[in-house]
């Protein structure tokens, strides 16, 4: 019982945060933008005359999804 659970040392080294500057984010964001509006295309509106895939399988798919953000199917 002759040992602290307490670290030696007392000093408490906390490492500098850097910020990370807007060119290294700006490509990320772009791509989870179109990423974003591509399944936003999908869920809302991948059906009828603007389908690019044809038949029923994607609408199918994301029905559930469709009906929670209030996007109209049937």
């Amino acid at each position: 019982m002759a040992q602290s659970a307490a670290p030696a040392s007392s000093s408490s080294a906390t490492p500098a945060v850097t910020p990370i500057s807007l060119k290294a984010i700006a490509p990320w964001a772009v791509f989870f933008g179109i990423l974003m509006l591509v399944l936003l295309y999908f869920v809302g509106a991948e059906q009828g005359a603007t389908s690019v895939i044809s038949g029923k399988d994607v609408h199918e798919w994301v029905h559930d999804g469709r009906h929670l953000l209030g996007f109209p199917c049937h």
